[in-house]
């Protein structure tokens, strides 16, 4: 079973001016404590205006930061949103195509389609709309990154020429692909689609089991990749905090782990925020929350290495452990990776590559029936595309004319809008 980490950037008020800059310095460290501890992965979500909960809104320019603080860990978008008024396609595959060079091929594509009203609306984004979306721009994405060149594309959400995306990704066609996943629906669809799922939920052993069988049972008889390449994986969250003491673990991470998953039901459930304004912190320490003992994975390496044992039996793929959330203080967090990486993760690790050698070998024939569906990116011949001058000297037009008028219509321009006062 493979290990990542994931990084939200919980940052619960009162802030003060360097708090935001201490957390993702800290969170630099974690990357570096992690990678020493044997986990493999750091996922970092794309959220955008969800205050408190998630100060995460630039993962690759963060995830870029840790491919220089790592040698080996794999850098996972936890999600990229695709809806293409949040990223133009052409854009995400140049962020991940670059990320990929300045790591050596480390990366990990994660899309997602959003759901929060506060996002989707800050950026205009129809929420009836928004799978179609996803499905579009992530196809065409892919497409981008395999094509040289792309030859273009004329579609609901987006269209734009054939133009030749560059850089190119280390890893050809593309990196391996995830979905981010909350419910049984998303998980299949995963599956079919050749993704891999990111299921960003706690659960035990047993509901665990059923939802990998579910993903493994759909990718060997319906899986119809979206991409150029498969990645059947299912990947489940479990959020820890290890101490030496039972007692003083659960004291120190399951307010946390419960602040979490209330602060994440407020933006996408229940709750009525005011931007810049609400107190997300303080609501929850008011309210009645619901006790979540027996799935984080918070208390002694015992009981934290009972819980990835179930995990581990059920079929998971990896777990990402949440382990910075809430209030969580930054010692207590390094010495938390301490005691994973010394006393919980290095059994489950010496079993891992056998295991994977088990699994390509048994899902072999499956994915080679599933790339029998990929469709490849057509040839392309694009038009030539003449810079602004050559084309008006082609088209009769004074380029000297021309450009006076610009110069004119953009000192217009200022008069109305910065004279005028508008500005």
């Amino acid at each position: 079973m493979d290990f990542g980490m994931f990084f939200e950037f919980q940052l619960p008020r009162p802030w003060a001016v360097e708090d935001e800059q201490t957390l993702f310095q800290n969170a630099l460290e974690w990357a570096e404590l992690g990678e020493q501890a044997g986990i493999g992965y750091a996922w970092a979500q794309e959220h955008h205006f969800l205050e408190e909960y998630s100060h995460s809104s630039a993962p690759e320019v963060f995830l870029a930061a840790v491919s220089q603080r790592t040698r080996t860990m794999r850098l996972g978008h936890g999600v990229n949103l695709m809806p293409p008024a949040y990223n133009h396609p052409a854009r995400v595959a140049e962020r991940i195509a670059t990320l990929d060079l300045v790591s050596n091929g480390r990366v990990e594509w994660g899309t997602g389609e959003s759901s929060s009203r506060l996002e989707m609306e800050g950026f205009g984004v129809n929420y009836l709309e928004k799978r179609a979306m996803w499905a579009e721009a992530t196809r065409e994405c892919t497409r981008m990154l395999a094509a040289q060149p792309y030859p273009g594309f004329s579609g609901e959400y987006f269209s734009m020429p054939a133009r030749n995306i560059v850089p190119k990704p280390v890893q050809r066609p593309h990196p391996p692909m995830w979905l981010a996943c909350t419910s049984r629906e998303t998980v299949k669809l995963a599956a079919r689609l050749g993704l891999g799922a990111l299921t960003f939920s706690f659960m035990d052993g047993d509901e665990a089991a059923f939802w990998v069988k579910e993903y493994y049972d759909t990718f060997r008889t319906e899986c119809r990749p979206i991409g150029q390449v498969v990645n059947p994986n299912i990947a489940m969250l479990a959020g820890v905090m290890i101490d030496e003491d039972e007692d003083e673990a659960v004291r120190r991470g399951l307010l946390g782990q419960q602040f979490f998953k209330w602060a994440l039901a407020y933006y996408f459930r229940f709750g009525t925020h005011v931007p810049g304004g609400s107190e997300l912190w303080n609501e929850f320490r008011k309210a009645d929350v619901e006790p979540m003992a027996g799935i984080a994975a918070v208390g002694s390496p015992r009981r934290v290495r009972e819980h990835l044992l179930q995990l581990e039996k059920a079929g998971v793929d990896q777990v990402i452990m949440l382990q910075q959330a809430g209030n969580y203080k930054h010692e207590h967090i390094c010495q938390s990776l301490s005691l994973l990486g010394s006393q919980v993760l290095p059994e489950f690790l010496d079993r891992n590559e056998e295991r994977k050698r088990a699994k390509r070998e048994e899902l072999a024939p499956y994915i080679e029936k599933a790339m029998e569906h990929v469709v490849p990116v057509e040839a392309a011949r694009p038009e030539p595309v003449e810079a602004y001058p050559v084309l008006w000297k082609r088209l009769g037009v004074d380029a000297e004319q021309w450009g006076a008028r610009r110069s004119l219509d953009a000192a217009q321009t200022w008069r109305l809008n910065v004279g005028g006062g508008q500005v």
